[in-house]
């Protein structure tokens, strides 16, 4: 029987999650932006969507212990990827600061865009409920 939440906002429900997810990841980046040899990873929010739609299910899974758990409600496994950087550093590190700011900028507008059309769904529904 079909989940009646996941009917009534269809998958912004799980892209809200996802975006928060590529924040955190994002925000681990920037962090970590003078620490040698550290690698910038990402989600690729458009394939972890696609994979949500054609399995009901996205997660993301720690590949190291003491690794942050940043798992979703939503279900199956989706990849941390490595970035591949546009300029080599000298220290092995592969964070670019001012595209990881973009990104995540960009990331935020979108999870904010997001959060606006379920709050409107939300809001619909309680004066659908009230009989408004």
């Amino acid at each position: 029987m079909p989940n009646p939440v996941d009917q009534l906002f269809g998958i912004h429900a799980q892209a809200l999650i996802l975006r928060s997810q590529r924040s955190s990841v994002l925000a681990a980046n920037m962090a970590n932006a003078d620490t040698p040899n550290y690698k910038a990873r990402d989600l690729d929010f458009q394939s972890v969507l696609n994979q949500t739609k054609n399995n009901g299910s996205a997660r993301i899974h720690k590949t190291h212990a003491q690794h942050i758990d940043i798992t979703s409600q939503a279900g199956s496994a989706a990849e941390l990827k490595y970035r591949n950087p546009l300029q080599a550093s000298l220290d092995g590190n592969t964070v670019d600061t001012h595209l990881e700011q973009t990104r995540f900028a960009d990331n935020n507008v979108h999870y904010q865009a997001t959060l606006h059309f379920l709050n409107s769904k939300i809001s619909g529904v309680v004066k659908a409920l009230r009989g408004e």
